[in-house]
């Protein structure tokens, strides 16, 4: 069944996003910065803000730990502009091309702390062509619990089984799956033209 609605991930999809943009900068070498990032300021402590978590209570609560990171740790939101590489151009056209052809509505589920989202919002123009967003910060959960899934299909009044779900995190879609969506687990902008095809046709 061709899927009538679209929803796209936003970070590793659309927007480009690495912290190691700022910590290449305050680390010596590749090891130390990369001990930092599996040890301290993990992915398990960022996700905590993505969930709703404030920034300012997470980056105490990571100092209580690891005083003698305090400017590294300082940094990860103090410079977390710097962490933003802008927008990932292949796939941006494909979200221009799906919106332009109108078939399909469009909406975006993203893992995203709710203190840094307006800063994004406001720089990237593209986010604004969705149909509407659920940003998980401003939800207090995230994914791949499945209550966010539901939240942004009771919240845009449609049923995921008609959705078509892309994300570059295995657990996320494994999740979409279990709840009947059709998904894409993206691992790179080699799956743009697949997805143009099965979207818009060959002739598109």
């Amino acid at each position: 069944m061709q899927p009538k609605i679209v929803v796209f991930d936003l970070g590793g999809v659309l927007i480009d996003w690495n912290p190691r943009y700022v910590y290449r900068q305050l680390f010596d070498t590749e090891e130390e910065m990369e001990y930092f990032l599996r040890e301290i300021a993990t992915s398990d402590w960022n996700e905590e803000q993505d969930g709703g978590r404030p920034l300012a209570e997470a980056t105490d609560w990571l100092l209580a730990q690891h005083p003698q990171y305090e400017v590294a740790i300082r940094a990860y939101y103090g410079r977390w502009e710097e962490m933003l590489g802008g927008p990932i151009p292949t796939t941006v056209d494909l979200l221009r091309d799906i919106k332009d052809s109108g078939r399909y509505r469009l909406y975006a589920l993203t893992n995203w702390s709710a203190e840094t989202w307006p800063v994004a919002w406001e720089r990237y123009e593209f986010l604004h062509w969705f149909d509407g967003v659920v940003v998980s910060g401003a939800e207090m959960m995230r994914k791949p619990d499945h209550a966010i899934y539901h939240r942004l299909a009771e919240r845009f009044d449609f049923e995921l089984r008609e959705a078509l779900f892309i994300d570059d995190n295995a657990r996320n879609i494994s999740a979409a799956q279990e709840l009947g969506m059709r998904t894409l687990h993206f691992t790179g902008i080699e799956w743009c033209e697949p997805l143009r095809e099965l979207l818009l046709g060959t002739g598109e």
